[in-house]
């Protein structure tokens, strides 16, 4: 296969909207892709006033604030416009980045089609539960992550 056959799917829950080291690296990387001649979409939330400009084609998933932390926003999952982009795009690999609702709605988008998947890891979010006073949540939490970077997935 030539890099130029790949079209990839990248679901983030921050691509741009804050600046975190998380979302510059994934920026680095499909800019990597893209020099490639890889195909690339990316779908996450989005904001009127971004920290930067993305790199790439960058769809916005629907998302909410996240209470307390304001700046940061949690997706609630694909949404049929993101649905039928991401058909329409036809991607032959998914790559998600964060265990949230949209990352295990594109997990579960590519069991359905059979499409090849990757996930990369890059907050510890089990971790703040006990920051936030929610340390009864770390379990469930580590839970998800486990579905979420289980292997053969």
């Amino acid at each position: 296969m030539e890099a130029s056959d790949l079209r990839v799917a990248l679901f983030s829950g921050n691509y741009n909207y804050t600046r975190d080291g998380a979302n510059q690296t994934l920026n680095l990387l499909v800019g990597y892709l893209l020099s490639r001649g890889v195909k690339v979409r990316i779908y996450a939330p989005t904001s009127r006033t971004p920290a930067f400009p993305p790199v790439g084609d960058l769809v916005s998933a629907p998302s909410i604030k996240i209470p307390l932390r304001g700046e940061y926003k949690l997706t609630r999952g694909m949404g049929n416009r993101v649905r039928r982009d991401l058909d329409a795009f036809a991607p032959n690999m998914i790559h998600v980045s964060a265990p949230d609702r949209l990352g295990h709605k594109a997990l579960n988008y590519a069991e359905k089609h059979n499409i090849a998947r990757v996930a990369s890891y890059h907050t510890r979010f089990e971790t703040y539960m006990s920051y936030y006073g929610l340390g009864f949540l770390v379990p469930p939490m580590i839970g998800i992550q486990k579905r979420f970077l289980q292997p053969g997935r």
